[in-house]
């Protein structure tokens, strides 16, 4: 088995998206995943907790992300700009993830253990967010409203993203659903 791979972690993520895709989430066992990638559990377990990581794994690099993001957005911005502008950030980590991207939210849509710990995660970057408004000066409740529509202006976007094969690049779609969630704010169509 070529065990000390450099690319072990990626050859262990598509094998078990392939597996999820097979087979289901619930009933592919790290066992299979180790197997199908010609790696050892051991070594599965070097790169990630449980299975579910495999899907969740780029939570922390994706939230720092978004902190440094908005730590570095001009200060004369909106509080919604900022978070924009931090949003519109993230669109680079995904670019070249197209497909993993569409396979990792078909196999959450089909399994509620899955959607639930996708929705602590969005939570946990709506914390992040509103705590980066608050450093940069932003009150309550304009803070965590601010941070929430960003997150619902990502989710939005990566929505669109998956579904719209060959359409624009995601950092447009960010930018569009920002641009649409700011005039039904207006009072706009």
């Amino acid at each position: 088995m070529g065990r000390w791979r450099p690319d072990a972690r990626q050859r262990l993520e598509k094998a078990a998206l392939e597996l999820y895709q097979e087979r289901g989430f619930a009933q592919t066992t790290v066992t299979e995943v180790a197997e199908r990638a010609g790696l050892t559990e051991r070594t599965f377990f070097r790169h990630f907790v449980d299975k579910r990581e495999v899907l969740f794994s780029a939570g922390d690099a994706f939230g720092q992300t978004l902190v440094e993001a908005i730590e570095n957005a001009p200060s004369k911005l909106s509080p919604i700009d900022a978070v924009g502008v931090a949003v519109e950030a993230t669109a680079a980590f995904f670019e070249n993830r197209l497909e993993f991207v569409r396979v990792r939210q078909s196999v959450i849509a089909e399994n509620p253990e899955l959607q639930e710990r996708e929705r602590i995660k969005l939570a946990s970057l709506v914390s992040l967010l509103a705590d980066g408004l608050r450093r940069r000066g932003v009150a309550d409740p304009a803070a965590s409203l601010a941070a929430e529509m960003g997150i619902t202006v990502f989710r939005i976007a990566m929505g669109r993203w998956i579904n719209e094969p060959n359409g624009p690049s995601l950092a447009m779609l960010m930018r569009d659903s920002l641009d649409a969630l700011k005039k039904v704010s207006a009072g706009k169509r």
